[in-house]
């Protein structure tokens, strides 16, 4: 295997694996993505009641028997189940035939922010109300976050590179960017990657309550996540999977593969600031964008989106917006931003795999899918958003961003597929 970089190995994106709120297919999700459809509604996962927060974005009609029989049901956490079947979507819709590919070529690199918290929270109360004998043998592997890497690498037996990033809300395009350099290393020729993630637990949803970053809206959830709006009070939770396929060049031609879109960057940097507060300037987003556009040898003014973070929480959104504004200078102006959480809610460490292939699609299509519940402009937060309604433009070349609590920030570029 090689461990010089190989820049003439071009990445390309050839399948997309979404299972979230608003759809377990690619063309249920990006439908109400254009549409502005949104995924909120009362938590079922727990009973909420006494809960300052008691609404998220759950995936709906979930049926694990589509994807796992009844014995892996019962071993495998519900984050862990949410790769699987993410990444068996996403292997169907690149059309790959594992049986004629070399599996030690083929990798897996899907993080999650937090792992399988709801087997922590069950195996918890077993012990404390049952001793330590009840543990289930299965609680560690069910609980670790590698684990969905882990399986999804055993599901088709991808013997590649296989790891996890745990960096919160950037974890998925951790993941991504770092088999997009496995691939560009020639370390494999294959990737799955993205994130994972099932943490609206009565503990995570108390704890992201505690720490005052959730929306408060319960009378009104629809309109509870709105990024960039001056009355934006946090995000919704949601939960889910986003998983890609991404390829080097000649091996998905060869195989005759669709390609979505060419990956081309991807820049990672740290705040060094704060445990959860972005560093206010916008520096460290700023920083991951401009070297993602480095290492894709685009211009900023070449740029022509930017799926952004947008969380809909007071200082991501204002802090993003600087970052953008230091890393285009005068082409923020013109580059057209969004963020797709007011349709998605925040799925953490799954976040960035879904928001990967919103871009990936919108370079296909040629559509940005709106920015919804924009009502009130903030003056901080000034850039040209693309709000409550999908708009047609061409877009030859994107980024999306990633920005994690810890100051962890991840920039991923794509651009239109030119043989």
């Amino acid at each position: 295997m090689g461990t010089s970089m190989r820049s003439d190995r071009r990445v390309v994106i050839t399948g997309l694996g979404p299972l979230c709120p608003i759809g377990q297919d690619v063309k249920t999700t990006w439908d109400a993505l254009v549409e502005g459809r949104q995924g909120f509604g009362p938590i079922t996962r727990f009973d909420p009641e006494g809960y300052d927060v008691r609404f998220a974005a759950e995936v709906k009609d979930w049926d694990p028997g589509r994807w796992l029989d009844k014995k892996e049901t019962r071993r495998i956490d519900l984050y862990a189940q949410f790769a699987i079947a993410a990444s068996t979507i996403c292997v169907e819709d690149g059309g790959l035939d594992v049986e004629r590919i070399d599996p030690t070529r083929f990798g897996t690199i899907i993080g999650s922010g937090i792992g399988g918290m709801m087997t922590l929270e069950a195996q918890h109360t077993i012990l404390m109300e049952r001793g330590p004998s009840r543990v289930s043998p299965f609680f560690i592997p069910m609980m670790i976050a590698n684990l969905a890497s882990g399986h999804v690498s055993i599901r088709f037996h991808a013997q590649g590179p296989n790891f996890s990033p745990v960096s919160a809300c950037a974890s998925g395009a951790h993941a991504i960017g770092e088999a997009f350099r496995a691939i560009q290393h020639g370390d494999a020729d294959l990737m799955l990657c993205g994130g994972a993630e099932a943490a609206i637990t009565p503990m995570g949803v108390a704890g992201f309550t505690a720490m005052k970053a959730l929306s408060t809206r319960n009378d009104d959830p629809a309109r509870s996540s709105r990024p960039f709006d001056k009355d934006r009070d946090g995000f919704v939770m949601a939960e889910g999977a986003g998983v890609v396929l991404i390829e080097e060049l000649e091996h998905a031609k060869k195989r005759g593969a669709r390609i979505y879109a060419e990956m081309t960057g991807y820049g990672r940097t740290a705040d060094a600031y704060h445990v959860t507060a972005p560093v206010p300037d916008g520096s460290g987003a700023a920083r991951a964008m401009t070297a993602a556009m480095k290492d894709g040898g685009v211009a900023p003014e070449e740029v022509d989106h930017i799926n952004a973070h947008g969380t809909s929480t007071p200082l991501n959104d204002v802090q993003e917006s600087r970052g953008v504004r230091l890393a285009f200078g005068p082409h923020a102006d013109r580059v057209l931003v969004n963020s797709i959480k007011g349709t998605t809610g925040h799925l953490l460490g799954a976040a960035a795999g879904v928001e990967f292939i919103a871009t990936a699609l919108t370079i296909l299509h040629g559509v940005i899918p709106p920015t919804i519940n924009y009502e009130t402009p903030d003056p901080e937060c000034d850039l040209n958003y693309v709000v409550n309604q999908a708009r047609e433009v061409p877009v030859r070349t994107a980024l999306s961003n990633s920005l994690g609590f810890g100051g962890h920030n991840a920039s991923l570029m794509l651009r239109r597929f030119e043989s």
